[in-house]
């Protein structure tokens, strides 16, 4: 099993590999940066780098495990992307709905394409369906996942949070993550952006969830994200959504 180091999830799996560049918060991509690296490493996985890649050798993973988990679908690449065929995901949701014991969380940037996916289908009762939304321009992605009716949990992951996104409507919205950026060339997020949201999260009686800080701390020094802890406004704030 591929346990995962993302505080909200415990496993990851990536039936897909791989995939493209699409908003601002792509920029520095860590599964890029990741999947290039195992491919200098010549982990046959990902023997292609970042191009995207199907791999239906993986497909069964979730079934072998039988212990109850929350896992991250494709936290390497994208299940909605657009060289993913349709008929592929509908495999994945296949081995989904065959592994009741679990939950699945599937995040995205391609809310339009998830939105078309789901309108001629049945969302898995262990599905949660997320958007990144990091930029204002990114708040249309909120439409489209609220338009999927049957969806259990809705999220929003609020991360890399590169700019106030000022208001958001969260009518339908379950969950919000929010989390600065890693890595040496690690844009800052700013205290007040992350407060902006977190209250109108708690306005609205969600569940608000903070990842990481991430390079830059709340003090706007840049360190080793590891020392920038994970407080904001003095707390810890790592709330789930209800079942």
């Amino acid at each position: 099993m591929s346990t995962s180091k993302i505080e909200w999830t415990d496993a990851s799996w990536n039936p897909i590999t791989g995939c493209t560049k699409i908003s601002s918060g792509c920029q520095h991509c860590y599964a890029e940066v990741m999947a290039r690296r195992l491919c200098a490493m010549r982990v046959e996985k990902y023997k292609n780098g970042f191009q995207v890649t199907l791999h239906e050798d993986c497909l069964e993973e979730p079934v072998k495990w039988r212990k109850p988990k929350t896992i991250f679908v494709c936290s390497m690449s994208d299940l909605f992307h657009k060289d993913v065929p349709f008929g592929y995901i509908d495999k994945v949701l296949a081995v989904i709905e065959r592994t009741p014991q679990h939950r699945y969380q599937i995040l995205t940037k391609r809310a339009d394409r998830m939105a078309e996916y789901f309108s001629g289908r049945t969302v898995p009762r262990n599905v949660w369906l997320g958007v990144t939304v990091d930029v204002k321009t990114s708040k249309s992605r909120i439409d489209a996942l609220r338009s999927i009716k049957d969806a259990p949990i809705r999220f929003l992951s609020c991360e890399p949070l590169l700019e106030d996104l000022g208001q958001l409507e969260l009518t339908g919205i379950d969950w919000i993550i929010v989390g600065g950026e890693s890595g040496r060339q690690a844009r800052r997020m700013k205290e007040e952006w992350a407060l902006n949201i977190k209250h109108q999260v708690d306005v609205a009686g969600k569940a608000f969830f903070f990842k990481q800080w991430g390079t830059w701390g709340s003090d706007g020094v840049k360190r080793d994200k590891h020392k920038n802890g994970k407080k904001l406004d003095g707390k810890i704030c790592q709330a789930m959504p209800k079942l």
